[in-house]
């Protein structure tokens, strides 16, 4: 199981943490909501859970939990700028649909 981070992702991160001052990485996961069934959460993380699943992409850390790992297994975490817009971008292999506005999955 790996989930990855592009080098815009990477960069981002560490951007923020930098900004920050503190903390250990970010946690991905993914919680119960909207039409289609799951959405995407991103967090900072300044104590993370033994039971965590670290990734690392260069000198940004990511952590997981076990329940969303299953989701999110081979997924690339991106960070786009189209614009005036930008944001992370979520590419995940193992999502079968996404609802109309963008915010909802499921697998």
């Amino acid at each position: 199981m790996a989930i990855t981070m592009t080098t815009a992702a990477e960069e981002h991160v560490l951007k923020h943490m930098s900004h920050r001052g503190h903390g250990l990485g970010i946690r991905l996961g993914v919680k119960t909501t909207g039409c289609s069934g799951l959405s995407y959460v991103l967090e900072f993380v300044d104590d993370h859970e033994p039971e965590d699943k670290m990734f690392a992409s260069g000198n940004a850390k990511l952590f997981i939990d076990p329940k969303s790992l299953a989701y999110l297994d081979g997924t690339e975490l991106d960070f786009v700028r189209e614009g005036l817009n930008e944001g992370f971008q979520f590419n995940n292999p193992n999502v079968k649909d996404e609802c109309g506005c963008g915010e909802s999955f499921h697998v």
